[in-house]
């Protein structure tokens, strides 16, 4: 097999059952800066773009990665040399499928200025998260954002050098509302339930303990929609680099392994405009929290449920759990019975369609997903 470094040049030298970008990606403008690129933004918001792109529509939607982290700099390091590029892996037990997702076009250097820097294009309306849980700086006894974390107390304190994701976006929209260029969407992309109420409770609280015009302003110029996401993408960096090796011939430093499954339902609140993302499967919906139990309570409820269970009879993987005689009968048991009488009607949505799409999900020995 011959093997090609994945880059701009080598994409039509690679085999045809690899799905390349359906698309210039020369034509490509910025709309989005990212910040925290990991496996997941690659397997789930990026796809969903390159998605949109191969379509014909909205390339001034384009992504600009960024962070300020080690990880964030050995993530550019990687990516630059590849162009940007990714090659995301179905592991779909029908059988394995990549394809090479194009849809980030840059990544801001690693460090504060240049981050602010990127935030504050005009052209950039929408900047996206995927920075954990603990990123929020939530406070573990009120729930509530905790500031008087230490470094967010050195954010607000010394505002023109901050080094929190949400002490950078302040000093950016502070700057954005000087040159008059308005303010920008928020949209968290992590597992969090009301990500969106909790972003903005984060960047608010930060801007008005600085000034209280500028928090002021940014309640008025700046949205934060909720957002549910899913698509269990494991963190298996060496794994995902040899299989893209090995069986398709793509040498990817950054390679991703990915379910075929995948889903976000988005509050459409959006200040400075959005790409059609309606277009390629996103939901749009003006209540998330609906699905946001959904997908608790069905899909992490039946997870955690199992853990007990399958510990104590040695199993490992949530695949062979699945297999077991008696978890997976206790498993229907419970969501018919003790989960979906409990979930809030979603019109259009059946949950014993979503929980028979979950066993299938767990089902998956491709992913090897751990108790």
């Amino acid at each position: 097999m011959t093997v090609r470094r994945l880059t701009n040049d080598t994409l039509g030298l690679l085999p045809s059952a690899i799905e390349k970008p359906a698309y210039d990606r020369s034509a490509l403008t910025p709309g989005i800066v990212h910040i925290g690129v990991g496996n997941f933004h690659r397997a789930h918001q990026a796809i969903y773009l390159d998605d949109l792109f191969a379509l014909g529509l909205d390339s001034d939607w384009a992504v600009v990665g960024a962070g300020v982290r080690a990880a964030d700099r050995a993530m550019r390091h990687d990516l630059a040399a590849q162009d940007w590029l990714t090659t995301v892996m179905v592991l779909d037990p029908a059988g394995l499928t990549a394809r090479v997702c194009g849809s980030m076009i840059g990544f801001a250097e690693p460090n504060v200025d240049a981050l602010i820097a990127a935030l504050i294009e005009p052209s950039i309306r929408i900047v996206s998260l995927t920075v954990t849980e603990g990123g929020y700086f939530i406070d573990a006894s009120t729930g509530g954002f905790d500031i008087e974390d230490r470094a967010i107390a050195a954010d607000i304190s010394n505002s023109r050098a901050p080094t929190t994701v949400f002490g950078i976006i302040v000093a950016a929209l502070a700057q954005r509302r000087v040159n008059g260029s308005g303010g920008f969407t928020v949209m968290s992309c992590d597992n969090l339930p009301g990500n969106g109420h909790i972003a903005r409770n984060a960047v608010v609280s930060v801007a008005t303990a600085i000034s209280p015009e500028l928090g002021a302003w940014i309640e008025e110029a700046v949205t934060f929609p909720n957002a549910m996401v899913d698509r269990i993408t494991p963190a298996t960096h060496e794994r995902a680099r040899r299989l893209a090796l090995d069986t398709f011939g793509i040498d990817d430093t950054r390679a991703v392994v990915c379910e075929p499954f995948k889903q976000w339902v988005l509050e459409d609140n959006f200040v400075a405009g959005r790409p059609g993302l309606e277009k390629v499967g996103v939901k749009f919906a003006a209540d998330v929290a609906p699905y946001e139990v959904m997908k608790l309570r069905v899909l992490n409820g039946t997870h955690a449920a199992m853990a007990y269970p399958s510990a104590l009879l040695g199993i490992d993987l949530v695949d062979e759990a699945m297999n077991d005689a008696q978890i997976r009968p206790f498993l229907r048991k419970l969501a018919s019975t003790e989960i979906i009488p409990t979930l809030p009607k979603i019109d259009g949505v059946d949950f014993g369609d979503y929980f028979s799409k979950t066993e299938e999900r767990f089902s998956n020995a491709g992913l090897a997903d751990t108790i």
